[in-house]
C-alpha cells in the first residue's frame, strides 16, 4: 500500500523535533455545490530540526512515533523567511 504525501504549511514549532502543519484541502459542497476550504493539522516528525514557522513541508507518513505522530518530514518546498 503507498503511503501518503501531505503538503501544508508549518504553524508551530512543538517542541523538539516536532512541527505542527496545516493541510488545506477544497472540497464541494453537497447542498450548495460551492468548493470550501477544509482545514486539518497534522504532527509532523522533523529529525534535525529544520522546519520553521511558515514553511511549506512535504511529509511522508510512517509507523507511528507517538499517539498523534504518524509523518515524518520529507522535504521543505519553501521558506517562509523573506
Amino acid at each position: 500500500m503507498p503511503k501518503r504525501v501531505i503538503q501544508g504549511t508549518v504553524v508551530k514549532k512543538a517542541g523538539d523535533k516536532t512541527a505542527t502543519v496545516l493541510v488545506e484541502r477544497k472540497v464541494m459542497h453537497p447542498r450548495y455545490h460551492k468548493f470550501v476550504k477544509k482545514f486539518k493539522k497534522y504532527l509532523i516528525h522533523d529529525e534535525k530540526n529544520q522546519a520553521q514557522n511558515g514553511d511549506i513541508v512535504e511529509a511522508i507518513e510512517c509507523r507511528a512515533i507517538s499517539k498523534r505522530k504518524s509523518f515524518r518530514l520529507k522535504e521543505i518546498l519553501s521558506s517562509g523567511v523573506k
